[in-house]
């Protein structure tokens, strides 16, 4: 297999709807993304396209630590992740799995149980994944705001598996990918109010 480590650096990357910095956080030299997303954005693109990815099948590894603005509301949880087999221009951007890390150590257990997701734009973002799927699509992991977390992962044809902190067994296990293109870029992607920072990213094939 084919190891491809790949440079976050602003240069390498296409934002949308987010603030890009390089920077180091917590000893790690990393990638900055902050939401600027226009008030009254409801969609989740906020995205940086790494250029000139391209991305059928495969294990992507990066280490994250996501967090919510200062101005955030309550409500916005750090949502942070990758999506994959984005779509030209970013639109739309097809599959992503992203964690929660305000919900990993609630003491509310049914936010716990919504720590990881996995949606696939357009048509299934969480809300109605959760409406027309209950807990198919999303699964507790532990997480803490802030603090670096690795991730792994895996996509073959239609199944995706995500890793999260060296796991052996996946945290979340989607066997039929909702939509999205066969071959795609990969994005760096947070969620509204989010700020998130990024390192480390390879790509084996």
């Amino acid at each position: 297999m084919q190891l491809l480590p790949l440079l976050l650096l602003i240069a390498n990357l296409e934002p949308h709807n987010v603030k890009l910095e390089e920077v180091t956080f917590k000893g790690r030299a990393c990638i900055r993304l902050t939401d600027t997303a226009p008030t009254g954005l409801v969609a989740p693109e906020r995205l940086a396209i790494l250029k000139g990815s391209s991305f059928t099948d495969g294990i992507i590894e990066f280490g994250l630590a996501g967090d919510r603005l200062p101005s955030a509301p309550e409500s916005s949880r750090g949502f942070t992740g990758l999506a994959f087999r984005v779509g030209p221009g970013g639109e739309p951007y097809n599959n992503a799995f992203y964690l929660r890390p305000y919900n990993g150590r609630s003491p509310n257990q049914v936010q716990r149980n919504h720590s990881a997701q996995y949606i696939a734009i357009p048509g299934y973002d969480w809300s109605p994944l959760r409406e027309k799927f209950p807990k198919m699509y999303e699964s507790y992991v532990d997480l803490v705001p802030g603090e670096w977390t690795k991730v792994k992962i895996e996509v073959r044809g239609n199944t995706a598996k995500l890793f999260v902190n060296g796991a052996t067994q996946p945290t979340l296990l989607v066997n039929d990918l909702l939509t999205g293109n066969p071959t795609g870029a990969l994005a760096l992607w947070i969620g509204p109010g989010s700020q998130s920072h990024f390192a480390n990213l390879r790509i084996t094939r």
